[in-house]
């Protein structure tokens, strides 16, 4: 079995396309959350000129499997605010001081920078919570 493909491994141009599509989604989730570029690039744990260059549209990149996890839990965690909340709150609520136990008077934001990965996985959880989805 030393020559064993995955199932499906999608050609060069394509992955370019579908990197290209997480990457404009991320940023724009990120821009309608209104965080700052450093912000952005922390969350996304990326240097802040491979963020810029993502912004422009100008990243040639490849994304591995950590950014893809972001990217994923970044886009779901948009999706569960919109599905949740009506109005400003949905743009606003992951810079929000937020009093709940998960938060302890910390934006979802600050947390999901500070821990990654497994921050954003109980963040995703928490609005899933919220909308009866558990």
């Amino acid at each position: 079995m030393a020559n064993a493909q995955p199932a499906f491994a999608p050609d060069r141009q394509t992955a370019r396309q579908e990197e290209a599509v997480i990457v404009k989604a991320v940023v724009k989730a990120c821009d309608l959350w209104n965080l700052t570029n450093r912000e952005a690039a922390q969350l996304f744990d990326v240097p802040i000129a491979t963020w810029n260059r993502m912004k422009a549209g100008d990243f040639k990149g490849r994304l591995d499997q950590d950014k893809r996890m972001r990217a994923s839990l970044i886009v779901g965690i948009f999706k569960g605010l919109r599905l949740f909340f009506n109005g400003p709150l949905t743009y606003q609520w992951p810079k929000a001081v937020n009093t709940g136990p998960l938060f302890n008077g910390h934006s979802p934001v600050d947390l999901m920078i500070e821990g990654g990965i497994p921050v954003m996985l109980k963040v995703r959880r928490y609005l899933d919570g919220l909308r009866g989805g558990l």
